[in-house]
């Protein structure tokens, strides 16, 4: 996503693997930290704990959501070859969390995105410098030496 979104601000294409058909479950990271909070003080150790964000879109879809969010078309699109052995699908039942702690992602799909891509907009010179290779030098100017 970050990709697809600074891609697009800077006016390049964005790369879809092969038919775009693979199916991803999106979580927003707000609550995906949720989650992870409740694990660190609730969960029971060695146990696994799925996060999923009942959200299931091929990358196709969210291609074209993205698009439609920063006011581009399918021209903006290059398909790229697919990756060997590539999953058709990553979803994962996230049922346990939520029969344990009552959890379930409160963030909707349409309001992250527009909150992350508003995110990118407001961080440019961020992401400008991670892509630029420079992030370095950012964060010694922002915070003093690493």
């Amino acid at each position: 996503m970050p990709l697809f979104i600074t891609n697009l601000m800077e006016g390049a294409p964005v790369p879809l693997y092969g038919d775009g058909l693979n199916v991803r479950d999106w979580v927003h990271v707000w609550d995906h930290c949720d989650a992870l909070r409740l694990v660190l003080e609730r969960g029971e150790p060695g146990e696994i704990y799925n996060i999923g964000g009942d959200n299931e879109l091929t990358n196709l879809e969210l291609t074209h959501t993205i698009l439609r969010e920063l006011g581009q078309n399918e021209t903006m699109i290059r398909r790229v070859t697919d990756r060997l052995a590539h999953d058709r699908r990553y979803a994962v039942d996230f049922s346990k969390i939520t029969r344990q702690f009552g959890w379930t992602p409160q963030i909707p799909f349409a309001e992250g995105l527009r909150e992350t891509v508003r995110w990118y907009r407001e961080n440019e010179s961020w992401w400008r410098a991670i892509k630029s290779g420079e992030y370095r030098q950012y964060y010694e100017r922002q915070y003093g030496r690493l």
